[in-house]
């Protein structure tokens, strides 16, 4: 691609709460690098109760500002910058100064080169991590993979670079909340797009407090379920309900060899895995369903 047509067709997305002194700081660079590559930028105050959206006007020139009256949450922003984006590719990237912006460059070739619809800024090399974070992210790496096909390593990254138009059609489908990071790649990847991964770098956030604790880990778990449920139900009903068929006969089977006939523990565990099995295939079937739809959307 010429090199006049890499430039004009990304725009970049930042979600903001409370990143009154972050931004004061971050924006002249910001603007000076957008306007250096011809790039767009939203940024959403997300119902900031500090001086939020008075530094975003001082820039309303070189920036498009989105503010929500009251916190939606960390998806809801993304929505809502992702949904007046006009160019060929969006990339996110936090208000708080952690990311280099060189990376964005970088991320723009690499899913025009690639010919990728999401390209998700790895940091997994990166070793300034607390412990319990990096436990935490372990975690909830694990399940996904257990639930979902997933090849990416660093799923919950927030610079993430991706085809608009796709990006408009699955953004529905995500929460409002922080686990947004991790169901985005997740669906994009099971809807068989291309999701490659390049590293960038991260610095220590340069103003500000995180808001991401304990509460944000296990709501990503949660969402997590929630798309494996749609993606793959069967991977979780159907091991509940092999489980329950062999509870029923480790239970029932030395009762039924002495001649006590089935239990009513072994019947019940028995129905109960059969039951399972057949939601199993009820949700099979609806998510079949709610995937053709958004294909069709």
């Amino acid at each position: 691609m010429q090199k006049e047509n890499v430039k004009k067709d990304l725009t970049i997305v930042i979600p903001a709460y409370n990143e009154e002194k972050a931004l004061a700081l971050f924006l002249p660079e910001l603007t000076a690098f957008a306007k250096k590559n011809e790039y767009k930028i939203i940024i959403i105050n997300d119902g900031s109760k500090d001086g939020t959206l008075q530094v975003l006007k001082q820039y309303e020139s070189d920036l498009t500002i989105v503010s929500h009256k009251v916190n939606k949450g960390y998806g809801a922003a993304i929505k809502s910058g992702i949904s007046i984006a006009d160019t060929r590719y969006v990339i996110t990237i936090d208000a708080d100064g952690q990311h280099f912006l060189e990376d964005v460059g970088t991320l723009h070739k690499v899913i025009i080169e690639k010919d990728a619809d999401m390209v998700v800024g790895s940091r997994a090399k990166l070793k300034s991590e607390s412990f319990y974070r990096r436990l935490g992210k372990s975690i909830i790496r694990s399940i996904a993979k257990m639930l979902v096909p997933i090849h990416i390593h660093d799923i919950n990254s927030g610079m993430k670079i991706y085809d608009t138009e796709l990006a408009k059609k699955y953004v529905k489908l995500c929460p409002d909340g922080m686990p947004y990071s991790d169901v985005i790649a997740i669906v994009f990847t099971n809807f068989r797009h291309r999701v490659l991964e390049h590293d960038i770098r991260i610095i220590g956030r340069i103003a500000g407090k995180s808001t991401i604790g304990t509460k944000t880990a296990i709501e990503t778990i949660r969402q997590i379920f929630n798309i494996a449920l749609m993606f793959n139900p069967l991977k979780i009903f159907l091991p509940i309900s092999f489980v329950l068929l062999l509870f029923s006969l480790i239970w029932g089977l030395p009762i039924i060899v002495q001649g006590g006939g089935v239990s009513g523990g072994t019947a019940l565990l028995f129905i109960t895995s059969v039951l399972f099995f057949l939601m199993g295939i009820i949700a099979e079937q609806l998510s079949l369903i709610r995937k053709s739809s958004v294909h069709d959307e």
